[in-house]
C-alpha cells in the first residue's frame, strides 16, 4: 500500500469521466483508503472496533452520527482523530444550556463603517462538525441543526447559504438519565443515520489505554497529532460516489425495506421506523460492503448496520421498559426472525 493512500483514490476519482470502464479498480482503491483510515484511527483509539467501523460506514455513506456514552470513553477523541485524518475543514461546538441557535448557524452583524448588516457565518459552515454533548442544550438550540443536516444549507436573514461538501455532523451525547440533559426530539434523531453506543472498554483494552495515556505529557489526553491526514474532501466525495454505485440485488433491497417495515408492527414497539430508516439501511449496507472490500452488497452488510440505524427510530412499549428490556434486545429478536435472502 502506498505511503499516502489518498493519492491512490484521486487519479481514478478525477478520471471517472475518461475511464468509466474500470470501476473495479476504483472500488479497490477506495476500499484500500477506507481500510487505511481505519488503521490510522486505531492508533488513537484503543478498542471500540465496532464503533470505529460504524463511524467510517456513516462517513462513506454521507450520513450523520450520534455517539452516546458516559463521559470519558473517548467519544470526542474519536471525532478529533477522524478530523485529524481528514484534510478538510473541522469545527467544534460545545453545547451548553445557554448556547443560542445563532451561535451555531451564524447571525447578521451591523457594520458601522458601511452602515449595513453583514452576515457572520457560524461554525456549522464546515466539512466535519463536532456537536459535543448535544443534549446539554435545550431543544431550541438543537433544532438549529435540523435544516443543515437534511438540506446541507442554512437560511440566514432570508438567504439560503450552502455549507461545504462533504458535510457530516458527528454529535456526542451523554445518557439521558444523567443530570442536565435534554432529550433530542424525534425529528432531529431521525436525521442521524446511525446512533452508536460506546461502552466501557474490556480490561485488557483499559490496561493498554492507561499505560499509553500515563506515558503522555498531556495529562489524561491521548495525542492525535501523530496521525496522518489520509483523506481530502475530493477523495471523500469520490469514495461516497463509488460506494453509492455498488451493485445491490433487488432481494437485498427488499430485505432492507422489510426490516424497517417490521418495526412498525413488531410486538413491544409502539413507534416504528420511517422510510428514512430503509434508505439508511441501503446506504449503510453499501458503505460496509466497500469497507470490507466487497464488489456487491450482501444481506449481512445490511444486517450489520441495522441496530445502529434503527435503535433511535423506534420506541419501546412502556411495559417492556418496566421489565428492564432494552431496545437493542427487541431489535435483535427482530433481526433474528426476519428472514434474510440467500444469494
Amino acid at each position: 500500500m502506498s505511503e499516502h493512500p489518498s493519492e491512490q483514490l484521486s487519479p481514478p476519482a478525477a478520471a471517472t469521466a475518461q475511464a468509466p470502464s474500470n470501476p473495479a479498480q476504483q472500488r479497490q482503491r477506495a476500499s484500500q483508503l477506507a481500510q487505511a483510515l481505519r488503521l490510522e484511527l486505531h492508533k488513537a483509539l484503543i478498542g471500540q472496533n465496532a464503533v470505529v467501523d460504524d463511524v467510517l460506514t456513516a462517513l462513506i455513506a454521507g450520513g450523520h452520527v450520534l455517539i452516546e456514552g458516559v463521559p470519558g470513553l473517548g467519544k470526542t477523541l474519536l471525532v478529533r482523530a477522524l478530523a485529524r485524518c481528514f484534510g478538510g475543514e473541522f469545527a467544534r461546538i460545545q453545547f451548553t444550556p445557554d448556547l443560542m441557535p445563532s451561535d451555531v448557524t451564524g447571525h447578521a452583524v451591523y457594520d458601522l463603517q458601511s452602515e449595513q448588516f453583514k452576515l457572520r457565518k457560524g461554525p456549522v459552515f464546515t466539512n466535519l462538525l463536532l456537536a459535543d454533548e448535544i443534549n446539554r442544550a435545550p431543544a431550541k438550540t438543537q433544532a438549529a441543526l435540523l435544516e443543515v443536516m437534511q438540506e446541507r444549507q442554512v437560511t440566514l436573514e432570508g438567504r439560503a447559504l450552502a455549507v461545504p461538501l462533504p458535510f457530516m455532523v458527528l454529535a456526542t451525547q451523554n445518557p439521558i438519565e444523567q443530570e442536565g440533559t435534554y432529550p433530542l426530539p424525534e425529528a432531529e434523531l431521525d436525521r442521524f443515520m446511525l446512533k452508536l453506543r460506546m461502552d466501557y472498554p474490556e480490561q485488557a483494552e483499559e490496561l493498554s489505554m492507561v499505560r499509553q495515556v500515563t506515558r503522555s505529557t498531556r495529562a489524561d489526553m491521548l495525542d492525535v497529532s501523530p496521525l496522518r491526514a489520509l483523506l481530502q474532501a475530493k477523495d471523500l466525495l469520490a469514495m461516497q460516489k463509488i460506494a453509492s454505485d455498488l451493485p445491490l440485488d433487488e432481494q437485498v433491497l427488499e430485505y432492507a425495506v422489510r426490516l424497517a417495515r417490521a418495526t412498525r408492527s413488531w410486538p413491544g414497539l409502539i413507534l416504528g421506523a420511517g422510510p428514512r430508516a430503509s434508505i439508511a439501511l441501503v446506504r449503510g449496507g453499501r458503505a460496509r460492503a466497500l469497507l470490507r472490500g466487497g464488489d456487491f452488497v450482501l444481506p449481512d452488510d445490511i444486517k450489520g448496520c441495522a441496530l445502529a440505524v434503527l435503535r433511535h427510530r423506534v420506541r419501546l412499549a412502556p411495559e417492556l421498559d418496566i421489565e428492564g428490556l432494552a431496545v437493542d434486545q427487541v431489535l435483535q429478536q427482530l433481526l433474528d426472525q426476519v428472514p434474510a435472502p440467500r444469494l
